[in-house]
């Protein structure tokens, strides 16, 4: 183990929501047999490489707890779940597809719909867990599962300087601690899910 925190930050496996285009937020929606064909693709990728990890915490949520859940087994590593890691609450919005969406709240609906979760919310919680999360972890290496809007909000919490516009299905992005700061080392890689 080295003397680096290390944390490999994936968004969870696709589910019939996202095919479909309806936003999920904090709405508990299951994986879907693609999204555990997904999962096993990333775990096999991660067995192959030589970086080794101490384990996963994976958001409470089941698509992602069945993503970490998947891959803890196939690398045979402890799992933890957090509700930090939740999916920002998307409010009203949960459930409804991009047209839906625009035909009731406009094209500028993010900021518009009741209920929701804003970014500076979000981006609080994505701060907290992590500065928690590596104050109890020092040195080690973490898988974390959790979602695309979190970890948007989060990579920009964190100053990584990575874009976060889309943050793919079953992607992988490797952040490290370096002189108090995270440096990004691999960004939204899905080169795995080419692999079947």
């Amino acid at each position: 183990m080295s003397g680096r925190m290390k944390l490999g930050l994936v968004r969870h496996g696709v589910t019939a929501w996202n095919i479909a285009g309806r936003i999920q937020g904090a709405t508990d929606i299951p994986l879907s047999a693609e999204g555990e064909r997904q999962a096993l693709l990333l775990a096999d990728r991660l067995r192959r490489e030589p970086a080794t990890w101490d384990g996963i915490v994976s958001s409470d949520l089941m698509r992602a707890r069945r993503t970490a859940e998947l891959i803890a087994e196939r690398l045979e590593l402890p799992l933890v779940s957090d509700a930090m890691l939740r999916e920002r609450g998307f409010g009203e919005a949960e459930g409804t597809t991009e047209d839906e969406r625009v035909a009731r709240w406009g094209a500028d609906w993010r900021g518009r719909v009741p209920g929701q979760e804003s970014d500076a919310q979000v981006r609080a919680r994505g701060l907290a867990f992590v500065e928690g999360f590596a104050s109890s972890h020092p040195g080690q290496s973490w898988l974390v599962v959790t979602h695309g809007s979190f970890l948007a909000q989060l990579l920009q919490a964190l100053d990584s300087g990575v874009d976060d516009s889309r943050i793919a299905n079953l992607s992988l992005t490797i952040l490290e601690r370096e002189d108090g700061g995270w440096v990004p080392t691999l960004h939204n890689c899905t080169a795995h899910l080419g692999m079947a």
